[in-house]
This record gives C-alpha cells, structure tokens and sequence, in this order.
C-alpha cells in the first residue's frame, strides 16, 4: 500500500459550470488546478470555462496515472458522470479550500475599485500560488500579486498601474 507522500502523480477531471468535462494527468495536481482556475495556457479549459475540479486520483507510477487519463478519455460521457457523482454527487470543486480567493472573488475586488477586468487584468493580477513566495507579499518586481489580510483595493489598483503596460 502506498503512502500519500509516494502517491505523486494524480488523474483529474475539470468542469464548467455547464459540466463540460476535461481529463487531465499531472505531477503536481495544486499548482495544475491553479492553472487552469487561473487561465494561464490558452486552451480547452479556458476557453470552455473548467475551472471547478470535482473528481481525481492518486498514482505512485506516471504510467498507471496516463494510463487512467486514457482510460477515461475513451469512455462515454454518462460514464464518466457516473464516476464523478459516485464520490462527489454535487459537483463541489474539490479545491474550493486550497486557494486564498477565487478568480471569480478577485474579480469582484477589481470590480470595485473601478478596474476593467479582462482576460489581461488576470494574467497581471492573479494571487501568488502556494508554493510560490512566504507570506503572500506583494512583488512590485514581478507580475504576481499576493494576497494577505492588509491588501486593500487601492494597493492592488497601484500595482496594476505599476505592472500593465
């Protein structure tokens, strides 16, 4: 039987609001979800909105994992529904947790200050992943913003007039 720490690998499933579905493997499955919730690759999940991740799996061995992945993709779509309901029957993204604020709440907070948002004001204001700084401070060096208890709209407006170009 193996340990969480060996089970490295993990076989996800993504999906939209609408329940548009996309099956995905990776190595690293916190900093992928960000990713895709975050809309960093042009691609299937940005463009189709799978940003909520309702069912994955863990592997010890990359094989088993990719294997799965296929395994998946080769099924009918019922099937596929069957198998997320069956652990997860409300579709609650199984992330909600791991992230300090949702990309929908950082939108609502540039709402505020008078910021129009779009695809760019994302790609310039996202929140620092986990593993990417202490603390969450704010980086006036780089196109990450970090989010901590004292981030008030007039510092994230400040900043993005520091970073957009």
């Amino acid at each position: 039987m193996l340990l969480m720490d060996e089970c490295r690998y993990c076989t996800y499933i993504m999906a939209s609001r609408s329940h548009t579905l996309y099956i995905g493997v990776t190595g690293d499955l916190r900093r992928r979800v960000f990713q895709h919730k975050w809309k960093e690759h042009d691609g299937f999940t940005a463009r189709y909105n799978c940003d909520r991740l309702v069912w994955f799996e863990r592997y010890g061995d990359v094989n088993r994992a990719i294997a799965r992945e296929k395994e998946l993709k080769g099924w009918r779509r019922a099937k596929k529904i069957a198998l997320i309901e069956s652990i997860n029957p409300i579709w609650a993204d199984l992330s909600r947790d791991w992230y300090e604020c949702e990309p929908a709440d950082f939108k609502r907070a540039l709402d505020r200050i008078g910021h129009k948002s779009n695809r760019r004001s994302f790609a310039v204001l996202r929140m620092t992943a986990p593993w990417a700084s202490e603390g969450g401070a704010l980086e006036r060096n780089s196109r990450v913003v970090g989010y901590s208890s004292v981030t008030t709209p007039s510092i994230l407006h400040e900043h993005v007039r520091f970073t957009a170009r």
